[in-house]
């Protein structure tokens, strides 16, 4: 798949789970389900221990799925950050990650993903934030925690003056926010606990996973749907 056709489906899915539980096994359980569930997309969190090969295995098992990988902040020394993400970085890709996000913006990760011409989706909260990792190449800018800094509200304030911007709200939403982001100019949303509840990944609740997928499938459907009426009307 290439990199246009990555940016094209996680547009069209609009929903990208997080996830992020204690062990491999249970990572693989959590992206079966959503995929069962109708999304066809994951973001593999790097503290997963053998998020590589999680990775790995997932693109193996499942052809359709489109599996990123988060890259987060190693516990080394401020100056070697950015070698050991580039490194970590390298890592995922040979593993088979079809994209690349973060929690923050690291202009070293975006600037290897686009010298290898992958998808990346940095993190950013201020506009200053967003800008930058626009310019420096970002595909989509996930704004994170933006449930904490005003929400759906948040997004459309930063939409305003940046509207040729992919924002992905991530951090907080849920199943009676989703919709909101989406109206507000998300470009799709990055969901953890309320589409991958613990419980339900320990417990080995499939059923209660695909379940909440598909609800947050149809969110997305009918508020995009509701934006295609208004714009014509």
């Amino acid at each position: 798949m290439t990199r246009d056709e990555i940016k094209r489906q996680i547009r069209e899915v609009g929903l990208i789970p997080s996830i992020r539980v204690e062990s491999a096994d249970l990572a693989m359980f959590a992206a079966e389900n959503v995929l069962a569930g109708g999304i066809p997309v994951v973001e593999i969190a790097s503290t997963i221990p053998g998020a590589d090969q999680v990775v790995r295995d997932l693109t193996r098992r499942f052809p359709a799925l489109i599996v990123g990988s988060e890259i987060g902040i190693p516990e080394v020394t401020p100056v070697a950050v950015s070698m050991v993400n580039r490194e970590e970085v390298r890592r995922q890709l040979q593993a088979g990650a079809m994209f690349v996000t973060g929690p923050g913006f690291d202009a070293e990760v975006v600037r290897f993903c686009v010298e290898q011409e992958v998808v990346v989706l940095p993190g950013a909260l201020t506009p200053t934030e967003v800008i930058l990792a626009y310019k420096a190449g970002a595909d989509f800018v996930k704004v994170f925690p933006c449930s904490h800094v005003g929400g759906e509200q948040y997004i459309r304030a930063l939409k305003a003056p940046l509207p040729h911007v992919p924002l992905i709200a991530a951090g907080g939403v849920t199943q009676s926010t989703a919709a909101q982001f989406i109206a507000a100019g998300a470009a799709a949303l990055g969901v953890g606990e309320d589409l991958i509840p613990s419980q339900a990944v320990r417990f080995r609740e499939g059923a209660w996973i695909r379940e909440l997928a598909s609800r947050f499938v149809t969110f997305v459907r009918q508020a995009r749907s509701e934006l295609r009426v208004r714009a014509a009307s």
